[in-house]
Order: structure tokens, then sequence, then C-alpha cells
């Protein structure tokens, strides 16, 4: 099976196989969010949803 380049890009495995992506939301227009908002922003977020974690882990390898 080849490697689905878009989801590649937009999630990472870490060391001990949870599955990272970035947070949503950063791009533009955080100015107006309060700080607690934006520092939240910056942290990256890992996926729970087994079935949906397995699926993604092997269309990335």
């Amino acid at each position: 099976m080849k490697t689905h380049k878009a989801l590649s890009k937009r999630f990472k495995v870490s060391k001990t196989g949870k599955l990272i992506k970035k947070t949503a939301g950063q791009d533009h227009f955080n100015s107006r969010e309060c700080g607690n908002t934006g520092r939240n922003k910056r942290r990256d977020q890992e996926l729970n949803n087994k079935k949906l974690v397995n699926n993604i882990k092997a269309l990335i390898k």
C-alpha cells in the first residue's frame, strides 16, 4: 500500500506509537484571542480514537 502523502504531512507517530497532530486554527486572527487560547494552540494534540488511529497509521506507513 502506498503512503498517503496528505496524511503523512498532517500526522506524526511518536516514539511510543501515539498519533500527534497540530492544533487547528493557528494560521491567522490570533491576536483577538486571549492568552490562554493562544498558548493552548501552540501545543500539539494526541488522537485517542483507536479505530481512527489505526486507520491513519496504516495509511502513513
